[in-house]
This record gives C-alpha cells, sequence and structure tokens, in this order.
C-alpha cells in the first residue's frame, strides 16, 4: 500500500474518481494548486499505478443492453492448466464484465450484461458452458440496480497519521 498519500493527493483522486473529465486547470482550482502542478501530480498517480485509467463510463439501458446476470461457475478440475485456460477464455468474453475467483460452493463469480434473454440464452449455452473444464452454472438475473458505483472509499487513507 502506498504510504506517501499527502491531503491533496487524496483530494485529487475522489475529484477524478467523480468525474474524469476535468482539466488540470479545473483541478488544481479545486485544491489550489497550479495547473501544472497538478498535472505533475496526476502524472505521478498514474505512474505510481493508483490510477490504472481513464474511461468514460456509459449508461448501458441506453444502448440496449438490459440484462445484467451473476453467474456462479464450479469447475470439475483444479488443474494448474485449466484453471489458467478457463481464466484466459474467459476474460476474452465481453459480454463478462467481471470474472472474481471466489470461496465458498462455487469457484468463480461472474458478472454478465446482455441485451436480452435470447442473448442471454447464447451466452449460457454456446460461450459460457463449453468453456474449459465447466461443471455446474448457476444464474441470477438483476432486477434492479440498487446502488452502482466505480468510486472507491479512501476515508482509511485520511485517517492514517
Amino acid at each position: 500500500m502506498n504510504t506517501d498519500l499527502d491531503k491533496i493527493d487524496l483530494a485529487l483522486l475522489d475529484l477524478l474518481q467523480a468525474g474524469g473529465n476535468l482539466t488540470h486547470a479545473e483541478l488544481g482550482q479545486r485544491v489550489n494548486l497550479s495547473a501544472p502542478a497538478t498535472h505533475a501530480r496526476v502524472r505521478r498517480l498514474h505512474q505510481q499505478g493508483l490510477i490504472r485509467n481513464n474511461v468514460a463510463l456509459l449508461d448501458h439501458q441506453r444502448l440496449g443492453l438490459d440484462l445484467i446476470c451473476f453467474v456462479q461457475i464450479s469447475l470439475r478440475l483444479h488443474s494448474a492448466e485449466l484453471v489458467e485456460e478457463f481464466r484466459r477464455q474467459v476474460s476474452n468474453v465481453p459480454d463478462v464484465l467481471e470474472c472474481h475467483h471466489i470461496t465458498g460452493e462455487f469457484d468463480y463469480l461472474l458478472k454478465v450484461i446482455v441485451a436480452n434473454r435470447h442473448a442471454l440464452e447464447h451466452l449460457m449455452v454456446n460461450v459460457l458452458t463449453p468453456l474449459p473444464g465447466v461443471e455446474r452454472i448457476c444464474t441470477s438475473l438483476v432486477l434492479s440496480e440498487v446502488k452502482h458505483s466505480h468510486v472507491l472509499p479512501l476515508a482509511h487513507l485520511r485517517s492514517r497519521g
């Protein structure tokens, strides 16, 4: 964990999480720094790996992707080669937004998004089920999103010191 973040770094991270389209001048105004000093800090945060990427968050419903599902998958075997091949192939499926190796009854939890139930059926039958080592799949459809956020809580970093 990086311990050399000061209050300005944390403020910049908060601002960038809330809206990454601010210019360095706008960011600097909000944290009382010049645009060049702000640019240098943001560049350092990128170089340290604290900011991985700047992206646009798209509205999935307006783009016709109305069905979000959570898919739990169990593998039949857990050999290193099979697990690696499963991970490689699932990483290449565009409909899979997230894939987590988990504890419990299942091995993996996937968050997937598709346009409709026909697209979900295709994904389940023709894409996920044939993946290497898949033994069992359990799918839950999202009825509504109560909270959807990409903002990381940084309060634990402010409380140090």
